[in-house]
């Protein structure tokens, strides 16, 4: 991943090319990593004819949101790039509490990196990691964010910006979160600013204390979310003084 002067990632570092429409902005930027493409290079689009997200579940693409994907290239040592969901989170919140009016329904980061606003899903974030033929690493940050159109069946409780009150075109969404993700990757710092990172996570942290279910691939475990420990990880209290760290689930609140 490469860096300016200081050693440190700022928005000048970054190049964008807007699409009109695409199958996926993740299809794209892997297409142009194998292509050899340098990295830090942000791809947008105004429609996906085949968005995804977690688990290949299919991404509603409709024109009117913000359909974007963020190529990086050896982004971090593999051993800390578990913490970079919540870099991207944490960028993600930023950018969606910088357009939404103020009185409105707090935004929040569900675990890890769901981005909510009065405990409804408006964003989708799916990362997806490829070693090319080179020996370099090729990492994609897929963004999807509900500005004008949410889906009409989702699997979780969905809403848009729009919804509440939040008058932004994708162009201008995009600038924010251009903004925002440059900050937060110079935060994390490869992996280094974990610390940083975990922290402005916290503060922005939904259902804390709260029951919750975690649905893994061959099961479900409740508990309480007690929070997230240094490392990203969440901690499911199961029991009085038992807790569970979780590297990944879908989680659900009650």
């Amino acid at each position: 991943m490469q860096a300016g002067a200081n050693g440190r990632l700022s928005v000048d570092d970054f190049r964008h090319e807007a699409l009109v429409e695409t199958l996926s902005t993740n299809s794209e930027c892997l297409a142009r990593a194998r292509a050899g493409d340098p990295g830090n290079l942000w791809i947008t689009a105004g429609r996906q004819t085949g968005g995804r997200g977690r688990r290949g579940r299919p991404w509603a693409s409709e024109p009117g949101n913000l359909y974007s994907s963020l190529l990086l290239i050896d982004p971090a040592p593999m051993a800390r790039l578990a913490s970079l969901p919540l870099a991207v989170a944490v960028a993600v919140h930023d950018a969606v509490r910088a357009v939404v009016p103020f009185g409105s329904e707090p935004v929040e980061i569900k675990w890890p990196n769901d981005v909510l606003i009065g405990r409804k899903k408006t964003c989708g974030i799916l990362l997806e990691g490829e070693n090319l033929p080179d020996g370099r690493h090729s990492l994609v940050i897929g963004i999807g964010i509900n500005i004008a159109v949410k889906p009409a069946n989702p699997l979780y409780p969905v809403t848009c910006l729009k919804d509440h009150g939040a008058s932004v075109s994708p162009e201008e969404l995009f600038a924010h979160l251009l903004l925002a993700m440059a900050e937060a990757l110079a935060l994390w710092d490869r992996g280094r600013g974990i610390a940083a990172i975990v922290e402005r996570w916290r503060k922005a942290a939904c259902g804390v204390g709260e029951k919750i279910t975690v649905n893994f691939s061959d099961r479900s475990i409740s508990g309480l979310f007690a929070g997230i420990d240094d490392n990203g990880l969440l901690m499911l209290e199961t029991g009085p003084g038992k807790i569970l760290p979780v590297a990944a689930g879908d989680v659900f609140f009650g």
